[in-house]
């Protein structure tokens, strides 16, 4: 078929791909087939567009895909731009067309698509009522007058009292829809007009009853004022930052069937205009993107991979996407490879750190083991010990903290740079004459390492900084992204600043201190990456809801956490934009009576929520209870799949999750349950040392659940399963 002799644009809607993804399988293939046609000549006369009969929008119009379905499709009357609505059986999808309009923000300039008909809220307090018809200019008409009431009963006043109507409109409410909004009273009815109120609506008043004023919700939403807007015209609309976040226009058939293969993939093809504001950036140097756990920075450090990849116009030139383990850049490379582009792909180069210095290293000649506090480098500190004169009474204990606090985290590699380095944060002051005794026991652990053909990843980057130095070593990157960058310390990032020069958008570098589980504080600016005036921070929560935010945060209140430079960063401000259950935090007196708590749970999530077992993950501390709680769980799902460490997660594959605590991070699930002994769960110790390292870990498990989260504590001095 001949394509039509002028340009159209094709998009599909974020409401597509959901109806698209609950389809059966038989129906998505005809709905496929369809849309190889669609794709090729959305003007063809065969596709024989519909008008929906009672529909509120005249631009609406359906078509048939397979026998008993129907697709909606915007199609405006001026301008060349097919929209892709919904897709639902013939009854449900003239239901859903009927019940909404299409428009044009006049000030936003967003695209918007809104519920039109009478919404019951869940709970009683908030009524919504449908606008009238829409033809022409949006209207609201007068209300008749209200009959006297009583003093005693007048009604609620309304949360956004203090916020006049053209406020409103400015941040994306329809006009049609300030009356719902000025009917809420109550933070918890918010939730009741989300169905009501597009997107970037329902989230600006969110921020606003939670204190941010219409600037900063401007700021934190990217919401622009439009000097023009032309309500008619849907084919710029539609490629606005605004509207981005909820379509996507499909430039061929190729990408069309990328999109439909993982429908529910949705982080993939739409990024929220914030998300986006930091994606395509332009920056005269390093980057650093703070956000707390679920605000999207991995999406946002893969997103900016891909689009620094379209932008490369040397051949050769790569971008090099780095983290900390081995099982997040893993994850990572997968669904980089479900983003990009082949073309762009091959331009990317995902590693995590160690695997890279390790490569780099043998190509040089040098071919050392990397250990990690393991049992043969344990044997070389006992033997480093010695070397301590008797006269002095360090514990070990003491001594490994001040090798890897001090010595380590600042690169100390003689007796001079021992001496003279602060020990900031130190409990024990140390003497110059105590300094020169101790130093004798580092010098030893170091060359009984180099002995074995050993090296601890902090010797190994330093070395590999200095080889690139004194060699003039340079690299192919254009670019070096850093996700996780809290797990790396100051060595670790001297030698990133070596892999690529200074200069536009050379490094950007996203992290999390309240994460922290592996490195040591960081200070960006004393390895030679500067990142004043470019520091970012995300503080819209996209996965958890509310209640499990404010449960795992609470875990970590009190502590001092940096912001991997010179000051600090703390979670105030940071916002969920859904609520829902509280955690439930059982105590048990046994690994038997957890195990047969979390069963009932996940019964229970399965029969009242229809939840899915990939939908739900067991977390643990260890293996081995993994092993146990695995066992006891298959009678009750007959399919459970261990996320391993050293390789990426398939989704694909059916069953109940299992993963460890340092597993599981970089993942998502509607439903966690973290099981394990109070020792090492209890999150009450605020004392350094194991009560912040668990504190940091709950934290790290909480926040991996979208809608529910079950925490088993057992005593410890209750048996194991057997």
């Amino acid at each position: 078929m001949t394509p039509p002799p002028f340009s159209i644009k094709i998009a599909l809607g974020a409401d597509f791909l959901m109806s698209f993804a609950r389809l059966p399988q038989k129906q998505q293939k005809q709905v496929r087939e369809f849309l190889d046609k669609f794709t090729e000549n959305p003007t063809g006369s065969a596709l024989n567009y519909e008008p929906v009969q009672g529909a509120r929008d005249p631009n609406l119009r359906s078509v048939r895909m397979g026998s008993d379905y129907r697709g909606i499709i915007l199609k405006p009357r001026q301008g060349n731009v097919y929209v892709l609505l919904w897709v639902d059986h013939h009854d449900e999808a003239y239901r859903w067309a009927r019940n909404r309009t299409c428009i044009i923000h006049p000030v936003t300039g967003t695209m918007q698509v809104i519920l039109t008909e009478t919404v019951e809220p869940e709970e009683p307090g908030t009524i919504f009522k449908a606008p009238p018809a829409m033809s022409g200019s949006i209207s609201i008409p007068s209300p008749d007058p209200a009959p006297e009431v009583p003093e005693s009963a007048q009604p609620e006043p309304g949360l956004f009292d203090a916020v006049d109507d053209a406020t409103l409109i400015s941040l994306g409410v329809p006009e049609t829809r300030l009356s719902d909004v000025r009917q809420i009273c109550h933070e918890s009815d918010i939730e009741n007009a989300e169905s009501s109120l597009p997107r970037e609506a329902f989230e600006a008043i969110f921020l606003l009853a939670a204190g941010y004023t219409p600037d900063e919700v401007r700021h934190e939403l990217d919401i622009s004022r439009e000097t023009v807007v032309d309500t008619d015209d849907f084919s710029a609309a539609i490629e606005r930052a605004g509207s981005r976040r909820q379509f996507v226009v499909v430039t061929d058939a190729i990408e069309m069937e990328k999109i439909l293969a993982a429908p529910l993939d949705q982080w993939r093809i739409f990024l929220h205009p914030s998300q986006r504001r930091l994606v395509e950036m332009t920056a005269n140097g390093p980057v650093r993107v703070l956000g707390s756990a679920g605000t999207g920075k991995t999406v946002v450090a893969m997103h900016r991979a891909a689009w620094l990849a379209r932008q490369l116009d040397m051949p050769g030139q790569k971008i090099l996407f780095t983290t900390f383990t081995r099982n997040l850049a893993a994850d990572i490379a997968e669904n980089l490879k479900k983003l990009c582009s082949p073309d762009e792909w091959n331009r990317i180069e995902v590693v995590n750190l160690d695997a890279w210095v390790r490569r780099f290293l043998e190509k040089q000649g040098f071919y050392l083991k990397m250990t990690y506090e393991d049992a043969s480098s344990g044997k070389l500190w006992d033997r480093a010990l010695s070397m301590l004169p008797a006269n002095l009474s360090f514990s070990p204990d003491f001594l490994r903290a001040e090798w890897v606090n001090v010595v380590q985290a600042h690169g100390i590699v003689n007796l001079q740079g021992y001496i003279r380095v602060p020990r900031v944060g130190r409990s024990q002051r140390l003497s110059r004459p105590e300094r020169q005794a101790i130093w004798p026991v580092f010098e030893e652990y170091r060359a009984l390492l180099l002995e074995k053909g050993l090296s601890e990843p902090a010797d190994a980057y330093r070395d590999a900084a200095r080889l690139i130095q004194d060699q003039r070593i340079g690299f192919p990157y254009a670019a070096v992204i850093v996700d996780e960058a809290q797990d790396f310390g100051n060595e670790a990032f001297r030698l990133i600043r070596e892999l690529v020069r200074p200069g536009t958008n050379d490094l950007f570098i996203v992290g999390d201190a309240h994460q922290r589980l592996y490195g040591h504080q960081v200070t960006l600016s004393r390895c030679g990456i500067d990142i004043r005036g470019r520091g970012r921070k995300l503080r819209i929560n996209y996965r958890t809801t509310e209640e499990i935010k404010n449960w795992a945060t609470g875990l970590l209140r009190g502590l001092d956490v940096d912001d991997l430079d010179v000051d600090m960063d703390d979670l105030a401000g940071v916002r969920s934009l859904t609520h829902g259950s509280q955690p439930v935090i059982q105590s048990c007196f046994s690994e038997k009576d957890a195990a047969r708590i979390i069963s009932d749970h996940i019964r229970q999530l399965m029969k009242y929520e229809n939840a899915e077992p990939e939908a739900i993950c067991l977390v643990t501390r260890s293996n081995r209870e993994l092993d146990v709680y695995g066992q006891y769980l298959s009678p009750i799902c007959p399919s459970v799949h261990r996320i391993e460490t050293s390789r990426a997660d398939d989704g694909s594959k059916p069953g109940l999750r299992l993963a460890t605590i340092h597993r599981v991070k970089g993942l998502e699930f509607d439903h966690v349950i973290v099981a394990g002994h109070t020792d090492e769960l209890e999150p009450v110790d605020e004392t350094p040392g194991n009560g912040l390292e668990n504190r940091i870990l709950m934290y790290v498990a909480a926040t991996r659940a979208r809608k529910s989260l079950l925490v088993c504590r057992i005593r410890s001095n209750a048996g194991f399963l057997s």
